[in-house]
């Protein structure tokens, strides 16, 4: 009994089988088939049900085979955004980018241009490489999901696209303090890297402010600033070294219980011990003087504007 289910069960695979061929080489030879015809309407009718059946390499090929050819009639809403969602079906994200920022542009007004901005910021945000790779898909992810947010701020997706590009903009802080990190570790070497690190470190918070790497950054600033005064000709060192000076009260003042606070404190001391040797063997000039007359008005300056902002 055993060995007769067995039997059918074997006869029943080889059939399932043969049938399951019949039905694939049956699709191939229509597909085949349809690529040999020169009918528009052919390819666009079976370009549509080849993606509602999720044959999205076969859709692509009809659809995108005429697009040029309905470019002026009403066909063209359909076929264009059925392609690029084939596309992105695909992963051919640059192209599909294209052809949906393409449809926006051409058709400012469709009802379907919501969905449109919102895939090419989508495409981007798929493109978006290794934080150790160029950055510029990431940069125009952000780009393409701030215009979505502005055209639509009340759309249903806002709230992915908010969260596409705060993921974005983490990656592109990453990448400033990766990048501000390896001019400090550089150092000397074929040039002064320390003053890039500083302005690779400033330009990082001055676009995203509320990265998770701003106490790390402020304080590569300030460990920078400390270092080229201390490594400075004679003549750079006093106006270094105040400049160190004033980076370590903003740096304190917006981190007062920062895990550097100990080195912050021992560089402090360091440069006012470094400008008074200086001064002795270069007097300060009526500016030196008028800075000093000034600091502590500066560093009350500082303070209100920093909780102006924070009352913002």
């Amino acid at each position: 009994m055993f060995s007769k289910m067995q039997k059918t069960y074997s006869r029943l695979k080889v059939v399932m089988s043969a049938l399951l061929m019949c039905i694939l080489l049956a699709s191939c030879g229509e597909y085949q088939a349809i690529l040999k015809t020169s009918n528009p309407d052919l390819w666009y009718r079976k370009g549509l049900e080849y993606y509602e059946r999720g044959d999205y390499n076969k859709a692509a090929n009809l659809l995108g085979g005429v697009l040029a050819k309905y470019a002026s009639s009403s066909r063209y809403d359909t076929i264009v955004t059925t392609y690029a969602d084939a596309l992105v079906k695909l992963g051919d994200f640059y192209s599909a980018a294209h052809y949906y920022s393409d449809y926006v542009r051409t058709y400012p007004s469709s009802s379907k241009c919501e969905d449109c901005q919102y895939m090419v910021g989508y495409c981007y945000y798929k493109l978006s490489p290794r934080i150790e790779l160029d950055q510029s898909d990431t940069e125009k992810a952000v780009e393409e999901l701030n215009l979505f947010l502005n055209l639509f701020p009340e759309s249903e997706k806002a709230h992915w696209a908010v969260r596409m590009l705060k993921d974005m903009e983490d990656k592109l802080a990453e990448k400033g303090y990766v990048s501000a990190k390896l001019y400090f570790d550089l150092g000397n070497y074929m040039g002064n890297n320390y003053q890039s690190a500083v302005i690779t470190a400033q330009n990082c918070l001055r676009k995203y402010p509320d990265t998770v790497h701003r106490e790390e950054l402020s304080y590569l600033i300030l460990e920078s600033k400390y270092i080229q005064a201390d490594r400075s000709v004679l003549q750079k060192q006093a106006d270094r070294y105040r400049d160190a000076i004033d980076e370590y009260y903003s740096f304190i003042n917006e981190f007062p219980d920062s895990k550097y606070r100990r080195k912050a404190d021992d560089m402090f001391a360091d440069s006012e011990k470094g400008l008074a040797r200086v001064e002795k063997l270069i007097p300060p000039s009526e500016d030196d003087l008028d800075y000093y007359k000034n600091f502590g008005k500066r560093m009350d300056e500082q303070r209100s504007q920093k909780s102006d902002l924070s009352d913002k």
